[in-house]
């Protein structure tokens, strides 16, 4: 059987949250290559693996380390040998830079399994208790990033995305708040809700809530530079009891909205 190197979501942060085939080959593997700067370390306790901090490691080291492991033994007769875990934080389907090392493993002719986590953006929603998809309010999520050291197409700019007054999750942008609100505002309305996930699901976890307007306000009063998801949207008033705004400050209308789903008079194939 074949030898793979296998990438493992670690979740948001909290060690409860990695998925039971994630613990499980995390506990098996020879080798596991973490992001050091944030995977909780709790998550390596007591395995038995040679550890590799990623944080101050090149690709090209890294590689090597897969490489090195995967061909240092056969498989055994009970099934494929676990030789590397390559630990994530969250989800790999997004800001992972998994892609980059799975085009050099197949170059290499290596195997790869990517093994989902939950996503922060799961997890901070969870932290604020709400839901991002409203029915009549939103039932889009864009998750993005503002431009910074690493580029944005420009058609998906802050700005543009704003255009659809969906729910948004923006990642790594809490340091540039400023520039964030600006560019949302040329969309939002000011009363726009939004919310400020800091670490989510980690210890010393922390939420901000505000509107649009005052963004850049409490995330700088707050000391917010970094590990932080910045929420907007109107999905985010609902349940709350609260008004969703218009569109650059139109009419209000009433956030609370019910799905379907579980409606008495809504008729589907499980319910006559």
């Amino acid at each position: 059987m074949e030898n793979k190197v296998y990438f493992v979501g670690a979740g948001p942060g909290d060690p409860e949250l990695i998925t039971i085939k994630g613990r499980a080959l995390l506990d098996a593997a020879e080798v596991v290559i973490y992001a050091g700067s944030l995977v909780n370390p709790e998550l390596l306790r007591g395995i038995k693996a040679e550890i590799y901090d990623s944080a101050g490691m090149t690709l090209d080291e890294i590689i090597d380390v897969m490489r090195r492991a995967v061909s240092a033994g056969k498989p055994t007769d009970a099934g494929d040998r676990i030789p590397v875990v390559r630990l994530h934080t969250g989800d790999t389907a997004f800001y992972s830079a998994v892609a980059e090392q799975i085009n050099r493993l197949a170059a290499l002719g290596i195997g790869y399994e990517i093994v989902p986590g939950v996503s922060s953006v799961s997890a901070g929603a969870a932290a604020l208790g709400r839901e991002l998809t409203i029915p009549e309010i939103s039932q889009t999520v864009i998750i993005t990033r503002i431009a910074g050291r690493t580029g944005v197409p420009e058609d998906e700019k802050l700005s543009a995305l704003a255009a659809h007054h969906a729910t948004m999750a923006i990642f790594l942008s809490a340091g540039m708040v400023l520039k964030v609100k600006e560019e949302l505002l040329t969309a939002y309305a000011e009363d726009t809700p939004v919310a400020v996930v800091e670490r989510a699901s980690w210890p010393g976890q922390r939420i901000l809530r505000g509107v649009l307007g005052e963004l850049d306000v409490i995330v700088n009063e707050a000391g917010i530079t970094k590990t932080a998801i910045i929420y907007v949207g109107a999905a985010l008033a609902a349940g709350a009891g609260a008004a969703a705004p218009g569109v650059n400050g139109g009419a209000t209308s009433d956030a609370k909205k019910e799905s379907r789903l579980y409606d008495a008079s809504f008729k589907h194939g499980y319910r006559k």
